[in-house]
């Protein structure tokens, strides 16, 4: 009987020892600065995932078109987009609507920047767990270096578009061209 308490207790104690490291592990991926790769669909460009972006840095903005802020930021990061001809590159990810309501939003406009859809909202959720955006305000705009490091990220909108070039230059010191 001794023998199988011990078997028992060994047994307990792997099952506790890999529970602890498998939590530890997500515990640490979520820590992680580096974000998960996205692949979205993209309705201006050509690109399909946030690694083939690596090289360049980016400005990843969550938005959607019924958010009154999102919108006047959107006038900010195209200007950003715009000006740094490339580069930056400026990916704004709608949330949770439909490529037509982003096509009527945009009208015969073509942005500069890249227009990505997260109809389901799992990247922007994903985000927002791993950048401590848990009430998930948009928009919610992350930097993220030429390595694929997030350096900096913010909830809500930028004030003006100097406020985000003054970010721009804090982060990756790129001033206005």
């Amino acid at each position: 009987m001794a023998s199988r308490m011990s078997k028992k207790a060994w047994l307990i104690l792997a099952i506790v020892i890999i529970a602890v490291g498998t939590i530890v592990g997500i515990a640490l991926s979520r820590n992680s600065s580096s974000p998960s790769d996205l692949t979205l669909p993209i309705i201006t460009w050509n690109e399909t995932t946030l690694s083939t972006l690596e090289g360049t840095p980016v400005v990843l903005v969550f938005w959607t078109t019924t958010c009154s802020y999102c919108n006047q930021q959107l006038h900010y990061v195209e200007a950003v987009a715009q000006q740094t001809e490339g580069e930056i590159k400026v990916v704004a990810i709608n949330v949770g609507q439909s490529t037509s309501a982003i096509q009527k939003f945009f009208g015969d406009y073509q942005p500069t920047m890249i227009i990505a859809l997260d109809k389901n909202s799992e990247a922007f959720v994903d985000y927002c767990q791993k950048y401590d955006n848990l009430q998930g305000y948009i928009p919610f705009t992350l930097f993220i270096d030429s390595e694929g490091i997030v350096k900096y990220w913010q909830r809500g909108a930028f004030s003006s578009e100097a406020q985000l070039w003054d970010t721009l230059n804090d982060v990756f010191d790129i001033t206005i061209p």
